[in-house]
C-alpha cells in the first residue's frame, strides 16, 4: 500500500506532505530530502521506540546523505514538560541547528507534540518532519500541526501550531506494540468515525474482530482512513477557530483530559480516557443533542468490542470538575461540550446544564461529593 496527501492551508504558506507506506521507514532520508532539501537533521525519539527502530531509522537518514544529531528524550507524557523542552533547545544550540535543518520526530504522539514545539520555537521556527511509530499518533497527532507541552494545571496548554513539512506513516511499524497500545490508538480512530464521518464509523464497525486482533492489512485501512478524515478536517479549520469544525475532534476529549489530569497522566492511556469521555459524552448527547438511544448502545458496543475502558477509576467529582475548568473548549470561565445529534455530524462545543454533568461523570465511575 502506498498513499500521498498534500495538505495545503488557506491563508497560509504551510504545506504538509503525509507519505503513507508500508516499509516506508527505510526511506526515511529520501522523503527528508525530497520534502526539505535539508542536510542536517536533529533526530528526537524515546529509549522503547530507538530499541525498536532507531537503527534503522538513523541508517536511512545516512544512506541519503544527512548529517544527524540525535536526542533521546523520556518515554512518556512527563517527557511534555518544560524542562525536557529546555534541553532539547540546548541540544539544538550545540548541534547548531540552523534555519536550513529539520527536525525529525520519531514515535508516539508525546515525541511528536514535544519535538513540533521544540521546533517550532527554535530560532522563531524551524522545519520538523513527523514519523508516527502508534496508532494513536498515526491517526492524530501528527495530522494537522498541533504542538504543545503540559503544565501542572492541564493537558498540552502550551504550544503552538506548527504544521510539519511532512509525515512518513508506515503501517509496518506497528508490528511492534502492544495489544494495549493498538486499542489505545484505535479508540481515536473510533471517534473520528463517531464525531465527523459516519462511512469511517461504519468502515469500523464491520471489522471490529479484525481491528481487535490487530490484522495487519485492517490497522492499515484503519490508519489510511482516519488520517483522510482529519485531513479533511484540519484543512478546513487550520486554528481550530471558535465554532470551526475541527473543534468536533474533541469529542470526548473533555472529560478524557480531565481524567488524564487528575490522575496525573498515569494510569490511564490517552485513547483509554478518552473512550471514557466518549461514552460520557454520548451519555450527554442523548440527553442534550437528540442522539438516539441506539447509537449510543453501538457505540458502547465498539468500545467494548476493543476491551476499551467502561469507567474511570474512583476519582472525586470535584477534582474532575475543576480540572475541567482548564479544558481549551471553555469560554467565558464556561465548560463546554462537544455533543453530536447523529453519529457523523458532531457539534460545536455548547455548555451542559450541571446537574447533567454530574450525573454524566457519576454515570463514568466519578465518586461524588456527600453532603
Amino acid at each position: 500500500m502506498s498513499k500521498d496527501l498534500v495538505l495545503r492551508f488557506p491563508g497560509t504558506a504551510a504545506t504538509s506532505r503525509i507519505h503513507i507506506a508500508n516499509g516506508g521507514l527505510a526511506k526515511l532520508g529520501a522523503f527528508v530530502k525530497t520534502t526539505t532539501g535539508a542536510s542536517h537533521v536533529v533526530l528526537i525519539t524515546d529509549p522503547r521506540v530507538a530499541r525498536f527502530h532507531g537503527e534503522a531509522t538513523l541508517r536511512s537518514l545516512r544512506k541519503a546523505g544527512l548529517a544527524v544529531d540525535a536526542a533521546i528524550v523520556p518515554a512518556g507524557e512527563q517527557a511534555k514538560r518544560a524542562q525536557v523542552l529546555e534541553r532539547l533547545w540546548e541540544t539544538f544550540a550545540a548541534a547548531e541547528l540552523g534555519r536550513d535543518g529539520v527536525v525529525v520526530a520519531l514515535g508516539g504522539g508525546v515525541v511528536g507534540d514535544l519535538a513540533g514545539f521544540a521546533a517550532a520555537t527554535w530560532l522563531r521556527g524551524v522545519r520538523w518532519i513527523g514519523v508516527p511509530t502508534t496508532v494513536l499518533a498515526q491517526v492524530d497527532a501528527s495530522v494537522g500541526g498541533k504542538t504543545a507541552i503540559d503544565l501542572s494545571a492541564g493537558k498540552n496548554l502550551v504550544g503552538a501550531f506548527h504544521q510539519p513539512a511532512g509525515v512518513l506513516v508506515d503501517p509496518e511499524v506497528l508490528a511492534t506494540l502492544s495489544a494495549r497500545q493498538r486499542r489505545n490508538g484505535l479508540a481515536e480512530v473510533l471517534k473520528k468515525g463517531f464525531a465527523v464521518d459516519a462511512p469511517l464509523w461504519r468502515w469500523c464497525e464491520a471489522r471490529l474482530d479484525a481491528l481487535a486482533d490487530g490484522e495487519p492489512a485492517a490497522l492499515a485501512g484503519a490508519v489510511s482512513r482516519a488520517i483522510a478524515v482529519k485531513a479533511r478536517v484540519v484543512q478546513a479549520d487550520e486554528r481550530e477557530r471558535e465554532g470551526g469544525g475541527r473543534t468536533a475532534l474533541n469529542f470526548g476529549h473533555t472529560l478524557g483530559h480531565a481524567i488524564e489530569a487528575v490522575l496525573g497522566y498515569e494510569q490511564l492511556l490517552h485513547g483509554e480516557a478518552v473512550a471514557i469521555g466518549m461514552r460520557a459524552a454520548a451519555w450527554l448527547s442523548v440527553r442534550s443533542a437528540g442522539l438516539k438511544p441506539e447509537s449510543q448502545i453501538r457505540l458502547e458496543a465498539a468500545l467494548d468490542h476493543l476491551r476499551l475502558p467502561v469507567r474511570m477509576p474512583n476519582l472525586p467529582m470535584e477534582r474532575l470538575l475543576e480540572a475541567m475548568k482548564q479544558d481549551k473548549k471553555r469560554a467565558s470561565g464556561e465548560v463546554r461540550w462537544v455533543l453530536t445529534p447523529r453519529i457523523g455530524d458532531a457539534s460545536v462545543p455548547r455548555a451542559v446544564e450541571s446537574r447533567l454533568v454530574r450525573a454524566a461523570l457519576e454515570h463514568s465511575g466519578a465518586r461524588p461529593t456527600r453532603a
